[in-house]
């Protein structure tokens, strides 16, 4: 198992445990598990992971909050998970910025 599937999956967990656990520190663990997370972000998986961080931010961590019983519980985990994917998504067009501007990856020139 590589260490980027190790650190994706333990963003998961994290988001998953801190639904049910309120440390006081929930958006800092999430935050930080993301940026870590964003680093091993593949080139060809960038547009899929900004995507679903925009999906679920805008609301659709709340798409299943209708449901009796869990529905609050299933918005929870997901909101965590839309906030890993967009401090993901922000670590990954920052690196890809970077790349383009300071050594000279991906530009035509």
């Amino acid at each position: 198992m590589s260490i980027a599937r190790i650190i994706w999956s333990l963003s998961v967990v994290a988001a998953i445990i801190l639904a049910f656990v309120n440390t006081g520190q929930d958006a800092l663990i999430l935050t930080i598990l993301g940026m870590v997370s964003g680093w091993f972000v593949d080139k060809e998986h960038r547009l899929g992971l900004l995507v679903a961080a925009i999906f679920l931010m805008s609301g659709g961590a709340a798409a299943w909050g209708g449901i009796p019983s869990v529905g609050a519980h299933l918005t929870s985990i997901l909101g965590g998970i839309g906030a890993v994917l967009g401090a993901a998504g922000v670590t990954a067009v920052l690196r890809r910025l970077v790349e383009r501007l300071f050594l000279n990856k991906g530009t035509a020139a």
